[in-house]
């Protein structure tokens, strides 16, 4: 018999998900649209960039823990 890997955390953190930055009054704000809620803002573009990160791994590993399949993202061309 042959196991099948599940797809953990770092198999879907490692993937390049589609990001859109607003500019926003006070700072920006930062969403991957395929994960709905999964969202950042900051001051900088940095900052966006890295609240989203975080919430993107919170997003996923709720959805893995209650067993919620996790959209992949599309390709996109470069």
């Amino acid at each position: 018999m042959i196991k099948m890997k599940t797809k953990d955390l770092t198999y879907y953190l490692s993937l390049r998900y589609k990001i859109v930055l607003t500019p926003e009054e006070d700072g920006w704000g930062a969403i991957i649209p395929e994960l709905p809620g999964c969202v950042g803002g900051g001051d900088t573009i940095t900052e966006a960039l890295d609240m989203l990160e975080d919430a993107k791994r919170g997003w996923i590993s709720a959805r893995l823990d209650r067993g919620y399949a996790i959209p992949e993202p599309e390709q996109y061309a470069a």
